[in-house]
């Protein structure tokens, strides 16, 4: 389904029964709050059986309740302020056990985005990247890390890639002014997703640039304007988002990448390993 959870609540609301009719109201005026509950709540809060929020979950096309929730998660995420955010992580959090919840959550996106990846998209972003003829890699605001450390190894694999740099808008514009049919941006953002990450893409477009997208799933408004996307979950913590498993999944295309890449890879990194050594780059033990 590639239209977030709240849209497809009111354009179904009209035909509803009374009682999804109760659902789907409070659904929608308190979302950040029915994000996380479980079925049994919401049927609890909204006077239905836990069956009703079952049933109002497969109508909407969902598997199941778990799915519908995950979608208002995803949903929710790019809607909420910072301080939104904080209010709902208290509610989450409590005062359990902050770290083994935050590190039991990574495990969990991991585990999604192996289940989720398709191996063929991935294969392909793998050709497109070895293929292009400019690398260009954008990643603004908490993506920036993302986008610094495909960089870092990617400048260690090609002469011909490059990291877009965080900067007032026109000056993004200037570092892509030779962008062009032939190149490839790498766009990487994750809700609150980037306005100008969006508009790059959208202008890369206009160039006939090549597109993949890193971003969070198919609802992304990052997917529709990619040739090929690569979706890793994230999970909101309190103000910020989790993005071990986006990390992961860049872990796996630099890896992926360096066995395609041209040249001798051995020879490369013989070569760094000398200058390292000469210039006294890392502290001996």
């Amino acid at each position: 389904m590639d239209k977030d959870v709240l849209s497809v609540i009111e354009a179904a609301m009209p035909a509803m029964s009374k009682s999804h009719k109760k659902i789907a109201g409070y659904i929608l005026d308190y979302f950040d709050k029915a994000a996380f509950m479980t079925a049994v709540r919401l049927a609890n809060f909204t006077g239905v059986s836990e069956s009703t929020v079952v049933r109002f979950a497969m109508e909407l096309g969902y598997d199941g309740y778990p799915e519908m929730r995950r979608a208002l998660q995803d949903t929710m995420r790019g809607k909420l302020t910072s301080v939104q955010r904080i209010r709902v992580a208290k509610d989450r959090l409590g005062t359990g056990d902050i770290l083994r919840h935050v590190l039991s959550s990574d495990i969990e996106q991991i585990r999604q985005t192996m289940e989720q990846t398709d191996s063929a998209d991935f294969a392909k972003a793998v050709d497109a990247i070895i293929g292009a003829r400019n690398i260009y890699i954008l990643g603004l605001r908490s993506s920036s890390f993302l986008a610094k450390f495909m960089g870092f190894y990617f400048d260690l694999l090609f002469n011909n890639s490059r990291v877009i740099s965080e900067s007032p808008d026109s000056e993004v514009f200037e570092q892509i002014v030779r962008l062009s049919e032939g190149d490839l941006l790498i766009a990487i953002s994750f809700p609150r997703y980037s306005r100008r990450t969006i508009k790059t893409m959208q202008y890369s477009r206009t160039v006939g640039a090549k597109i993949i997208a890193i971003t969070d799933g198919i609802a992304s408004p990052l997917t529709e304007l990619a040739d090929i996307s690569l979706c890793a979950r994230s999970d909101m913590i309190s103000f910020l988002d989790t993005l071990v498993a986006p990390l992961s999944l860049v872990n796996a295309l630099v890896v992926a990448v360096s066995e395609k890449a041209p040249g001798d890879l051995y020879e490369n990194f013989e070569r760094l390993e000398r200058i390292w050594e000469e210039y006294g780059v890392y502290e001996q033990i």
